[in-house]
């Protein structure tokens, strides 16, 4: 009888994970990859940008600018890492954007991000 128990739990288990991973394929999400931000305009991602500048200047002392979203990618891990290539320029008007690639990982659950990565690209 325990036996029993324990086969009809495992298999709701398994019934209920293999939904849920159907439903982030369906929205084209998996658990470990990364997948492309459709919206690259989404003010979720824009958010994330400009946390992503204000965090690099507080370390650093730079005072850079968002200037736009080039592109992004997030993958679904304990939370979301947010891989996104963002236009950003310097105090002066005049100077041009440089593009920079930058990690953010949240857990908006728990209203947590963290600056992982914030590098220029070449």
């Amino acid at each position: 009888m325990r036996f029993d128990r324990v086969l009809i739990v495992s298999l709701l288990i398994l019934s209920a994970v293999s939904g849920f991973s159907a439903a982030l394929r369906q929205k084209g999400a998996f658990v470990g990859g990364y997948t492309p931000i459709k919206d690259l305009n989404d003010p979720h991602v824009k958010e994330i940008a400009n946390f992503a500048v204000s965090e690099y200047d507080k370390q650093s002392g730079a005072k850079l600018r968002l200037v736009k979203v080039v592109s992004g990618d997030s993958q679904v891990v304990a939370g979301t890492n947010y891989r996104l290539v963002i236009a950003a320029k310097g105090g002066s008007r005049s100077a041009a954007a440089s593009n920079y690639e930058a990690l953010v990982y949240e857990r908006s659950w728990e209203h947590f991000r963290n600056l992982t990565s914030f590098k220029p690209v070449h």
